[in-house]
């Protein structure tokens, strides 16, 4: 699973001042990460937006990321939800042949017990060969994922190969990551944790921030993996305020704001969402400017 190691990033999804997808935008993002040192894309994952997105505009999105990528990163994309038939019923009729792994977010608002949680992923990963991805957000589900339910779906599935881990809670990173099966990997959905749990074990992040600022947090990130304590805290001390930044109001509001800044993509997001406030965009304008 080393096509899942290192940074991987989120992507937004852009759109114009009239809400449709801006495609020139994300193929600029797309290029503009993987000339830069991403690792992987995560398409149409929560930071795309994925609760707004219409089928057709699903297809559109992939297609451009798979056009621009022409193979030269792995290719995760975002299926899940709620409805577990459904979430089936995608991975079993669509084209996968271009995707290296499905990112697949913990049910939300139904708020599942464990053994729910066990049962609608045990059917996702018996109804396709592809390697998923679990992501546990409780912030957004509002339920977490014990870290006994992960590692018993790490264990009882081949295809289950990763946890993108995304609870804030750093003693749950270290349970995972102790009690892991051997090849499991753990991954940081915390862009401020993301160098801590590396340097404890983990195999990275997908992240927000990194989509703007690629260079910097893939070197981190890769120092961390070597165990560069000092020049890894380094980059990470210069990130901190900007990582604050884009999620003190809602997400993807914050990211996409830098994004505008640094002249990638509009910051326009989809109701009910609204774009980041004139405080806090100035405060983001200023950190790119001195950055």
């Amino acid at each position: 699973m080393q096509k899942f190691i290192g940074l991987g990033v989120a992507l937004v999804t852009p759109f114009k001042e009239d809400f449709s997808v801006d495609v020139e935008a994300l193929t600029k993002l797309v290029d503009f990460n993987i000339e830069n040192g991403t690792n992987y894309l995560v398409i149409i994952g929560t930071t795309g937006e994925s609760a707004t997105i219409s089928r057709e505009e699903k297809e559109l999105i992939i297609d451009v990321v798979v056009k621009t990528n022409n193979k030269r990163v792995p290719l995760v994309l975002g299926i899940g939800g709620n409805n577990t038939v459904e979430v089936v019923k995608e991975l079993k009729s669509r084209d996968l042949s271009e995707i290296d792994g499905i990112l697949s977010v913990a049910p939300y608002y139904s708020k599942p017990t464990q053994e729910g949680f066990y049962q609608h992923y045990k059917a996702i990963a018996e109804a396709t060969e592809m390697s998923i991805i679990l992501y546990n957000v409780p912030g957004r589900t509002a339920r977490n994922m014990e870290p006994g339910t992960t590692l018993r779906l790490a264990n009882d599935f081949k295809n289950v190969v990763a946890v993108k881990e995304a609870g804030n809670n750093q003693q749950q990173y270290y349970t995972l990551l102790k009690d892991k099966p051997k090849d499991f990997l753990i991954i940081s959905g915390d862009d401020d944790l993301a160098l801590g749990v590396t340097l404890a074990g983990g195999s990275g992040v997908i992240s927000v921030i990194g989509q703007a600022f690629p260079g910097e947090f893939s070197k981190m990130i890769q120092f961390g993996l070597e165990g560069k304590n000092k020049e890894a805290y380094e980059i990470h001390y210069k990130m901190m305020d900007i990582i604050n930044y884009i999620f003190e109001e809602n997400n993807p509001a914050g990211i996409k704001a830098v994004l505008q800044e640094l002249n990638i993509c509009a910051s326009t997001v989809r109701l009910p969402l609204v774009k980041a406030t004139d405080n806090l965009h100035s405060k983001i304008a200023n950190f790119v400017a001195n950055f």
